[in-house]
């Protein structure tokens, strides 16, 4: 079976929820939108909002999916708009995320560690290709 995963998109007053990974996970140092692995017998739904709790300690509600694409790495990401249930700060689970920021795609853009996946994502949105009004 194909691996898969799905991406948070939580966007606020235009810029993107960002975080930096841990030393100890995949990419380390990488800034990435949120996200992760979908799990045998999870819905893409289920995997977002699991994986948004776990790195960032809040509640991400699916709004919709974006865009679908595969990396260089042949997993297949599902991208998903998401809305931020947020009471109080989020809480960071350092195993797993170094930093997180809302940004600007310009400044994601000028990040030298962002994920390739997440450069397609901004060239995409950018041509109109992804709309996330």
């Amino acid at each position: 079976s194909s691996r898969q995963g799905a991406v948070a998109v939580g966007v606020q007053d235009g810029r993107f929820l960002v975080i930096r990974r841990a030393a100890a996970v995949v990419a380390p140092g990488a800034y990435c939108f949120p996200g992760g692995g979908i799990e045998a017998g999870e819905t893409e739904e289920q995997a977002l909002v699991r994986e948004f709790r776990e790195e960032l300690g809040a509640t991400i509600v699916p709004v919709r999916r974006v865009w679908r694409s595969t990396t260089l790495w042949q997993v297949e990401l599902a991208w998903w708009l998401g809305e931020l249930a947020i009471d109080g700060a989020l809480e960071i689970n350092p195993a797993e995320v170094d930093s997180v920021q809302w940004l600007v795609p310009d400044e994601m853009l000028d990040l030298a560690e962002l994920l390739e996946s997440n450069r397609a994502f901004l060239r995409a949105l950018a041509t109109g290709e992804i709309v996330l009004e």
